[in-house]
């Protein structure tokens, strides 16, 4: 008897009527003697398909992508309506200078007098330098770049002195870093300093070209097969912007996991809490900013990899509009659903970042069409006003299912905030087949990333990658090109319900992750651990992001009963940066609180080691 087809209704339903159900991924938690042996059995011919094709029908896989009914056509690329007006904000040009772009980001940020924080009174509660502080700091010799480089080198050492291994760095040499700090200090003595990120210091995931490092991705041998001769697009552009690139960040291997978990090399901890998970899998970019060195990272957002590392670790992680930066020299460079991102301490931080790195490649702007960059106006009260006029949507349900109430309403006590202080108006919405959204989600990030793996893979190079990583790959090499077509038909699909939504209101907010930071299991830093429980766990709200392109962002808005960050996250309508900057910028100066100093913290500016 053959299986009942199920037919997906047309998008032209009532949307209200949707039920929300918890999707929970059922897969095994292993790791040690039984992680090995699991991937020996899913690498074998025949007992291997039978397990993965259990994993993929107790998830509902196989019956959405085989046995349903889609009626929409694909969607092989986010496509977006015409770009909406965004009230308060200034335009940018995509082709000038980098350096052009940041002094106009410059002049969109509020008056700051860095000479009243340049003062050593320990009751002062705790803060990030922001990138305007050391500029302060170069132009008025209280130190300079090369001193501060001095402080960078010191805290790495200490840092990759600690037992068991956790290092921020993959790839890094102190003499590149002492060379291009000393050209920025001899550009200040000059005052020909290029732009405000002039002797910043900024760290580069793994994932993204960066001359002279090698890319290895987290793995053991991708730099073997993939020489790096010049920069990516969007490291070219802070180099012109005179930042000090201080080297590669570690990463969960091949950005194929969420927790940032990597046998290779150790993995990086969080710097709230050593014993925990920092997210991934641009987990060294958000620590190495958490823990003080860095003012920025860039990391790769293809699962809410930005996002996720950033709300654990109490930072700021923006993910764009898909197409708005140019993905050229980067690991994952062709695929429909990554994007390239800052990680930064503050939302005035990733404003500067962003306006340095944006900018379409020559072929997305032909296909994507996208909008002009715009940035938001905080220059003045009456543009902070523009603020209130805002609609923020909530889907409760969703928003409220969290491992703990204790995030969910620290979110809403943020929601709260923004009504009374900027008379924002939260609307209640729906936001039909979320599950769908991560089937789809995840066959097309699959698919892409084997793609671009398999002629490598097909080497020998499968045995030498971690046992995770072996996992996952096995799961996306069973997805036929008929499921790569369903996805996209969801994907267009998803695409109706969310423009739907946004003909209602301006950004949805949802916590960025519905967990704080998970315990490292001390097995896992030898061999690793698969755990898709919790990797699905913590991209429940980040999805939207990537398989649809829309830009969003995480702002910490405080922190547990333990001490660990919690993060809420603001999704845009295509094109719509601004948007979820100014609102990201009014809950961190007037809702989220004071700031806890990380376990481990590192004053490189003022060269006091923590």
């Amino acid at each position: 008897m053959g299986k009942k087809l199920v037919k997906l209704p047309a998008t032209e339903v009532d949307m209200t009527a949707a039920k929300y159900t918890p999707q929970r991924v059922q897969a095994p938690h292993l790791t040690g003697f039984w992680l090995k042996l699991f991937v020996m059995l899913i690498e074998a011919p025949i007992i291997g398909s039978m397990i993965l094709n259990l994993v993929k029908n107790k998830n509902r896989i196989t019956k959405m992508l085989k046995n349903t009914v889609i009626p929409e056509t694909p969607m092989f690329i986010p496509e977006f309506p015409p770009k909406e007006s965004e009230p308060g904000v200034f335009c940018l040009e995509e082709d000038g200078k980098p350096e052009e772009r940041v002094e106009f980001a410059l002049k969109c940020l509020p008056d700051y007098n860095p000479a009243c924080i340049w003062i050593n009174d320990p009751t002062t509660p705790f803060r990030y330098w922001k990138i305007r502080d050391y500029t302060y700091a170069y132009k008025f010799k209280l130190t300079t770049p090369s001193q501060v480089a001095e402080h960078f080198i010191l805290a790495i050492e200490e840092s990759n002195n600690k037992n068991p291994l956790a290092p921020l760095l993959i790839s890094y040499d102190p003499d590149e870093v002492r060379r291009q700090a000393a050209a920025s200090t001899q550009r200040f003595k000059e005052g020909s300093e290029l732009s405000i990120l002039d002797g910043i210091f900024i760290a580069v995931k793994d994932d993204i070209d960066c001359y002279p490092y090698p890319s290895k991705g987290g793995a053991t041998w991708f730099h073997e097969l993939r020489q790096v001769k010049k920069d990516a697009v969007c490291v070219s552009r802070l180099r012109n912007c005179g930042a000090v690139m201080v080297g590669k960040t570690n990463m969960h291997e091949l950005a194929l996991g969420t927790t940032g978990n990597n046998a290779n090399f150790g993995t990086t901890r969080n710097p709230h809490a050593p014993d925990r998970y920092t997210g991934g899998s641009s987990s060294g970019s958000a620590a190495i900013v958490a823990c003080g060195l860095c003012s920025a990272a860039l990391g790769t957002d293809g699962g809410g990899s930005v996002r996720i590392p950033s709300s654990l670790c109490g930072v700021v992680g923006l993910k764009t509009t898909y197409g708005r930066t140019d993905m050229k020299g980067l690991l994952y460079h062709s695929g429909t659903v990554a994007i390239v991102g800052p990680i930064t301490a503050t939302v005035e931080d990733a404003i500067l970042v962003y306006a340095a790195i944006l900018g379409s490649s020559p072929a997305e702007r032909v296909s994507l069409k996208p909008a002009l960059p715009c940035l938001p106006n905080l220059s003045s009260y009456e543009n902070w006003c523009s603020t209130g006029s805002l609609r923020l949507g909530k889907y409760t349900e969703w928003f409220n299912d969290v491992f703990s109430t204790e995030i969910s309403d620290k979110c809403e006590d943020i929601l709260n905030q923004l009504s009374e202080k900027h008379e924002c108006k939260t609307i209640e919405i729906v936001i039909p087949e979320l599950h769908e959204m991560f089937i789809a989600h995840v066959v097309s990030i699959g698919s892409e990333a084997l793609s671009q793996l398999n002629p490598d893979l097909e080497d020998g190079k499968l045995a030498r990658l971690t046992y995770d990583s072996r996992i996952s790959l096995a799961l996306f090499q069973t997805y036929s090109a008929s499921d790569y077509i369903a996805a996209q038909c969801l994907r267009r699909r998803l695409m109706h319900f969310y423009m739907e939504i946004f003909k209602k209101v301006d950004i949805i907010v949802t916590p960025t992750t519905p967990m704080t930071a998970p315990i490292i299991s001390p097995t896992a830093l030898t061999v690793g651990e698969t755990n898709m429980r919790i990797s699905g766990s913590l991209m429940r709200f980040v999805l939207a992001g990537n398989l649809l392109g829309f830009p969003a962002i995480s702002v910490p808005v405080g922190y547990d009963k333990q001490g660990l960050p919690i993060g809420m996250q603001l999704i845009g309508r295509p094109w719509c940066e601004a948007s979820i900057l100014r609102l990201a910028a009014a809950i961190e100066e007037t809702c989220a609180g004071p700031k806890k100093k990380p376990v481990q913290f590192y004053d490189i500016l003022q060269g006091k080691l923590m």
